[in-house]
This record gives structure tokens, C-alpha cells and sequence, in this order.
């Protein structure tokens, strides 16, 4: 049995986790599955409430990269290792190559392009958006976990924040242009931009997301950051999105 933290434990390690927001999402707390051991309410539910709190010393502490090149760098090619182990962008790779034949996916529109580089200069500390769509009204950042119930054990905050983190280092006008002189798009610069999670069928944090209603501070920090999610599973050898 692991190391069972009190409330007061996990609000510590929450003011360490702000001295760089940006990072936030990272820290291992953000993964925490337990209950405090004094007040018997989920990690994730303090975690959740302490964000609410410091929200605009959290928004602002995390900074845009200002981003020279472009965007869309048009690199993807439609090919893929079948044998690869890297399960997460072969997952992302067949998305996008079901809509670069011209379709669509429910909910989320057409994917634009994957692993799509948020760095300016290679000691600029940011990952990658995973998949990007637009539905004809929305550009979704969506933050992509790979399937599996064993193979993906961050909880739905983990995913939350990370995709939000994407969303304040992005320049979304940039963003937009980009793909629209490079991909022949007509997006409007004004468009909303949201991140969302997009997970797999049974994983962690769809079976975190089945009983919101048991976890209302999350589901209050996941309104304020406007991240709705959207889940995915395997149908006939390919890929539906609900």
C-alpha cells in the first residue's frame, strides 16, 4: 500500500507545483488516485479546489511562447509503423488519416494535423499538441491518451491541465493563419479555440468522468477552464468519437 497524504500534505505540495505554472501539470500530484487520510476526500478534488483559488496566479504565470516559425509544418506523411510501440501517435497518425480522405469525425469535425510543435527554441520547455480539429465552429487542441486501462493511469486532472497549459502557450491567431496558408483552411482568425481531453473507452479518466457528479470540484475546474472531453473507442477497425 502506498503512502497515504492529509489534506494539509497535498495543499503544500500544491503552492510548491505554483512556482512555475507552467509545470503544473507535470508534477506528480496531478497523478495522485488516493484520499486524504484526515478528511477522506480525493487528491484530485484539493487539487481542483486549490486551482479554483489561485486561478489567475495560476493563468498567469503561464507564459506564450512566441512561436517564429510555423505551426503547420506539413512534415506528416499518411505511412506509419504498424509494429511500433508508440501506441499514442500511431493512434493520432490514424485519426488524420481518415479525415485527410475527406471525412469526418462526430463531435470534433476534421483533424487538421498531429504532434503539432508549440517550441520557438529547442530550451523552450513545451510539448507538443497531439491532434488538432476544427468541427466549423471550434478549434479543438485535443490531448490525446493512449488506450488501455493499464497503459493510461493519469487521472482526468492530468489531462485537463495539460491540455489548458498548450492552450495559454499557443498563439491561437498565429495558429490559425499558419494553417490556413499552409493547408488552404478558411478558419475565421475570431474562432474559439478550447483544449479538450480526448481518452479512450474505460480508461482511468473516462471512468473518472462517469461519476463527475462524485467529483464536483473537478467538474467546477473543468468548467472554469472550459475543457469539455470527448472519449474514443475502436469500432470495426476503426474510430469513433463520443
Amino acid at each position: 500500500m502506498g503512502i497515504q497524504y492529509n489534506e494539509k500534505t497535498i495543499i503544500d505540495k500544491c503552492e510548491e507545483a505554483m512556482k512555475n505554472p507552467a509545470l503544473f501539470y507535470k508534477q506528480g500530484l496531478v497523478n495522485y488516485k488516493g484520499i486524504c487520510s484526515d478528511t477522506n476526500i480525493p487528491y484530485t478534488e484539493v487539487i481542483a479546489d486549490y486551482l479554483m483559488e489561485h486561478f489567475e496566479e495560476f493563468k498567469r504565470g503561464i507564459l506564450k511562447i512566441q512561436r517564429k516559425n510555423s505551426y503547420c509544418t506539413g512534415t506528416h506523411e499518411s505511412r506509419y509503423d504498424l509494429t511500433s510501440n508508440r501506441t499514442e501517435e500511431l493512434t493520432a497518425m490514424k485519426l488524420f488519416n481518415y479525415c485527410k480522405a475527406g471525412r469526418k469525425y462526430e463531435k470534433i469535425g476534421t483533424i487538421l494535423d498531429y504532434q503539432i510543435p508549440l517550441k520557438d527554441k529547442q530550451s523552450d520547455v513545451a510539448g507538443k499538441i497531439d491532434l488538432l480539429a476544427y468541427d466549423g465552429r471550434v478549434l479543438h487542441i485535443l490531448e490525446l491518451k493512449k488506450p488501455g486501462i493499464k497503459s493510461n493511469q493519469e487521472t482526468m486532472l492530468r489531462c485537463v491541465l495539460e491540455g489548458y497549459t498548450y492552450l495559454c502557450i499557443i498563439d491561437t491567431v498565429k495558429l490559425i493563419s499558419d494553417f490556413n496558408e499552409k493547408e488552404g483552411v478558411n478558419i475565421p482568425l475570431d474562432t474559439p479555440v478550447k483544449a479538450s481531453p480526448l481518452t479512450f473507452k474505460d480508461s482511468l479518466p473516462y471512468r473518472e468522468w462517469k461519476e463527475i457528479d462524485r467529483r464536483p470540484k473537478l467538474k467546477a475546474l473543468m468548467e472554469l477552464l472550459d475543457s469539455e472531453p470527448f472519449f474514443i473507442r475502436e469500432v470495426s477497425k476503426n474510430y469513433e468519437i463520443f
